[in-house]
């Protein structure tokens, strides 16, 4: 009913009355057409004029959207509706608003930022009812600051709501009362989580943060704890027995969960035979149980610095779905054939019972393939041919992928090292091998396959989706770009993957290569979930599914059942269809916003533990690289990743201006300039824990 009135509205032209709206739908019972109006203009969709008459936001001057909140007062609304740009909120407009409320906001025209400006009218939904912050107290009150500065203001505990905190004790806060103008919110002290600085403390405010469930239901952990150590001839019912497959898992060393197998062979003068086993969580968390229901909740397990919240119980993420190695487990697998050039030319997925051979590492396959590692390679004897005929086939596809326009941005990715206290020992650069480079292929191969096949089949399915980057911010791209000689190309006013691949191909090598290749990611959209196959713009492919982590993502768990439905029945009556199709949009939303919640929640806990590693380093000196140049400063990336900003009031030999037009800053008396790419050395003269901000300042060669 809301889709149908919100179409009946649009092409309506005017405000409609309830006794239009009555006619355009006669066979609905007046009380339940009332209802659903009522709904529609609760949550913000809809307005009702003075005139009693019904109209979209939009089409009044209004637009919905959620509120992105910014440390220095101000905050932007991020609209609902596609195509609209954000919307500029002073503080002043604000109207008691925080970060991630759903907003209504009136629509006040271009600002002298030459950006859409509003006003706040009304908050639809809260989003911060309960917040992590730092406790201070006074005489007969106290007061919280948020961890996140994007709530940019404390919050008023009164006397009788302390609940025994005291100052620098970090601390949850439920708010009993909203901000107004002129006026901060109140709240209560509901959990004192521990003393600011000591360890363990910090993650664990990210933890209630990001309201992150630490602890299963009783009722969950017992259905998990249903489940039989041993597999029974009912489990094997109907699967193909591929024990007798040399099948292997490679992942990092400290994985916690490994739920998905590899196998190849060549067939002689033809090509490869790959088989992808992933683990069949399906099985074992069936729809609408409550193991399903917690799954949902949580949407995907959450990889912290120094610990894991999983979406499963441990029974089964650690257990039973893990593929151990000698010991038989139940998977969904897909065998896909693929000639010399790559090609895919034959598929099956089918329900399996395999027996992993052996538990492998990146780093040993890595030494079997490269560096010819003898003692690994008389080990694994009877596997090293396999490992090479991997690496051989991983580069046929990678090749195959990049000649199709597929995007592969080459950032160096670094983990820190926690010792026995949970303080950080160090920072480790990581760098991509064969050996990832083989799982990756394999598994974009098997996303591929089955969102190809599913969507054949013509069933509700859940799809990974990346859509190209919008007119605006490739604009706004392509303005950025032109300082560096180069510029993202369209096509029929289309943009493609390979015009952005090309971008980051002529800068390869460059001094800015790293500064544009963040620009231009930063320009793309979000990848996220969708029931319909919108296409994948980064691989560059039309079908994608995410089919092969089902024990810490929801949606691949989500696809799993469906496929196996499929695979067992030959197909879906219209009426299961039908009932599939209404879920799927729910999954995809869920999925979408548990996946950003918890990529935020990670980087978090990982700035936060590189913050406190420079901590112990302050007057000591790094070798680093210029990142980025602003008019306050440039940003200096260590050798470890860790990034930080030279503040241009530091630079005491000159007085620097910044050219926007080189993004350098320049010296008014010597000249002397300063560029993404240079090489300089830099003194860490300020670390604070707080804001996650590192000060370096430049040291003379």
């Amino acid at each position: 009913m809301k889709n149908e009135l919100v179409i009946f509205l649009e092409g309506h032209g005017k405000p409609a009355s309830l006794d239009e709206i009555s006619a355009a739908f006669p066979e609905t019972d007046s009380q339940k057409l009332s209802q659903a109006l009522q709904k529609l203009e609760e949550a913000g969709e809809l307005l009702k004029t003075r005139k009693n008459k019904y109209a979209l936001p939009e089409q009044l001057g209004f637009a919905i959207g959620r509120m992105q909140g910014h440390s220095r007062g101000f905050g932007f609304v991020v609209p609902n509706k596609k195509g609209m740009g954000d919307i500029f909120i002073s503080a002043e407009n604000l109207n008691g608003a925080m970060h991630n409320d759903t907003v209504m906001a009136r629509l006040l025209g271009i600002g002298a930022g030459k950006k859409e400006e509003g006003e706040v009218v009304k908050v639809i939904t809260r989003a911060n009812k309960r917040l992590v912050g730092t406790f201070e107290t006074g005489k007969h009150f106290g007061f919280v600051t948020p961890d996140d500065n994007r709530l940019p203001f404390d919050v008023f505990i009164p006397g009788g709501e302390i609940n025994r905190a005291r100052s620098n004790d970090k601390v949850v806060v439920e708010i009993t009362r909203w901000p107004e103008k002129r006026r901060n919110p109140e709240g209560r002290v509901t959990e004192v989580i521990g003393r600011k600085g000591e360890p363990g403390t910090d993650v664990t405010s990210v933890i209630r943060k990001f309201d992150l469930p630490e602890q299963f239901p009783g009722k969950v952990l017992a259905e998990a704890e249903r489940f039989a150590a041993r597999l029974t001839d009912a489990d094997l019912k109907g699967r193909q027995d591929l024990r007798s497959w040399s099948i292997v898992t490679i992942d990092g060393a400290d994985a916690r969960d490994l739920d998905d197998g590899v196998s190849i062979r060549k067939t002689p003068g033809k090509g490869y035979q790959v088989g992808v086993h992933i683990a069949d969580v399906g099985y074992y968390v069936k729809e609408g149980s409550d193991l399903d229901k917690e799954a949902f909740n949580r949407g995907t397990s959450v990889y912290l610095v120094d610990r894991v919240v999983p979406m499963l119980p441990p029974k089964l993420s650690n257990d039973l779905c893990s593929l151990t190695a000698k010991v038989d487990r139940l998977a969904m697998t897909v065998v896909i054939e693929i000639d010399l050039k790559g090609k895919v030319t034959k598929h099956r997925i089918f329900p399996s019972v395999i027996r992993v051979r052996e538990r492998m590492t990146y780093e040993d396959v890595r030494k079997i393939i490269v560096d010819k590692d003898a003692g690994l390679i008389d080990r694994y004897h009877e596997l090293v041919d396999q490992f090479e005929t991997m690496a051989e086939l991983a580069m046929i596809l990678r090749e195959r992928r990049f000649s199709r326009g597929a995007i592969d941005f080459n950032f160096a990715e670094s983990k820190v090292i926690l010792d026995e206290s949970g303080k950080p020992a160090e920072i480790k650069k990581v760098e991509r091998s064969i050996a990832d480079q083989v799982i990756e292929e394999f598994m974009i191969l098997a996303n591929e396959v089955v969102a190809e096949h599913m969507f054949s089949a013509g069933v509700p399915f859940l799809y990974r989706v990346h859509e190209e980057p919008t007119e605006d911010s490739l604009s706004q791209l392509n303005t950025f770009l032109k300082r560096f000689g180069v510029q993202v190309r369209r096509r029929n006013q289309k943009v493609s993957p390979r015009s952005v691949q090309d971008v980051l191909r002529k800068v390869s090598g460059r001094p800015e290569e790293r500064f544009v290749s963040t620009v231009v990611l930063r320009s793309l959209k979000h990848a996220r979930y969708d029931p319909s196959p919108l296409g994948h713009f980064g691989l560059a492919s039309q079908y994608y599914s995410h089919f092969t982590s089902p024990i810490r993502r929801y949606p691949d768990l989500v696809i799993h059942r469906v496929i196996r439905e499929v695979v067992e029945s030959g197909g879906l009556s219209d009426k299961r269809k039908q009932a599939l199709a209404k879920k799927m949009p729910a999954y995809a939303e869920r999925s979408s916003e548990r996946e950003k919640q918890a990529e935020e929640a990670e980087r978090e806990t990982v700035a936060l533990k590189k913050v406190e590693y420079m901590q112990r380093h302050v007057g000591d000196v790094f070798p680093g690289t210029v990142s980025g140049v602003t008019p306050f400063g440039m940003f200096v990336e260590l050798e470890n990743t860790v990034e930080g900003l030279v503040h241009v009031a530091s630079l005491g030999d000159d007085f620097y201006r910044f050219i926007e037009e080189e993004l350098s800053l320049v010296g008014e008396r010597a000249r002397k300039r300063y560029r993404i790419g240079d090489r300089v050395t830099v003194l860490v003269v300020r670390v604070n824990p707080e804001d996650k901000q590192i000060d370096f300042e430049l040291v003379e060669e």
